[in-house]
């Protein structure tokens, strides 16, 4: 019950944080496009756009790194987990997890101690606090740690990577 409740979570919000990070890059495209329109056709730099490109590329990232987690794209021992079978691949996982778990926990918490340092500067062009690019750490690592923890959790996860029917022929 309480793992089903988990995963339920875990799609929702792993799901808004990739689309989210979706939208950040067709926005960021966006304004790089209009960057060079405005520098090369109509001799008007706009200078908050690559300000505004570079706060969308962090959330991006961020923010699209819990689609990795998820998937397990993001910490990989592949060789030595084809190795393993039942108990000693679940060990494996579990080590994984609880250091994805750890450096994210570290990164959650030092990233808000980073965004309330700067919370009273102001970014040039765009006139708005550094800390909104800042929060992008502890925000997007938080995203993570639930799908560190649903991957673990989801016996789906498991059950593909197992089946010999997946696996590609080189």
């Amino acid at each position: 019950m309480i793992i089903r409740l988990i995963l339920a979570v875990d799609r929702v919000l792993t799901g808004l944080a990739v689309l989210t990070a979706m939208i950040a890059l067709a926005l960021a495209v966006l304004l790089g496009f209009w960057q060079v329109v405005a520098r090369f056709v109509l001799a008007q730099p706009s200078p908050w756009t690559e300000v505004a490109i570079q706060l969308l590329i962090a959330w991006m990232v961020f923010l699209g790194a819990a689609g990795a987690f998820r998937t397990g794209a993001a910490v990989s021992v592949d060789l030595v987990r084809r190795a393993l079978k039942g108990r000693a691949r679940l060990v494996l996982d579990v080590v994984i997890a609880a250091a994805s778990a750890g450096f994210l926990i570290l990164v959650v918490w030092q990233g808000w101690i980073v965004v309330r340092r700067v919370r009273f500067q102001n970014l040039a062009g765009l006139d708005i606090p550094v800390s909104y690019a800042y929060a992008a750490l502890p925000v997007g690592a938080a995203f993570c740690m639930i799908a560190v923890l649903a991957r673990l959790l989801d016996p789906e996860s498991r059950r593909e990577e197992t089946d010999p029917s997946l696996e590609t022929q080189v």
